[in-house]
């Protein structure tokens, strides 16, 4: 297992776009099915590591969306998303 972090060390750094066309590009390999077993496993284990990275940072940019409120007299404002 260490050796597949290893492997997928290099992912941690990608931009979303990045992560995300890889991603797109081994779904399609695998949906082709022309890919050895062996190869299979270790791109679906890539892509898992990709699908982590993407969800990561969507998780982190919706973060940093501000919130809109409204206070007791109705009026709109804005604050930054409590990031806890």
């Amino acid at each position: 297992m260490a050796k597949e972090k290893e492997t997928h060390a290099d992912v941690a750094s990608f931009p979303f776009e990045k992560a995300l066309a890889e991603l797109e590009s081994i779904v399609q390999r695998l949906e082709k099915g022309d890919v050895a077993l062996d190869e299979s496993i270790k791109i679906y284990e890539r892509g898992e590591a990709l699908k982590k990275r993407c969800e990561a940072l969507l998780a982190d940019a919706e973060m940093r969306v501000e919130k809109i409120t409204r206070d007791a007299k109705g009026k709109v404002a804005s604050e930054p998303l409590d990031r806890d």
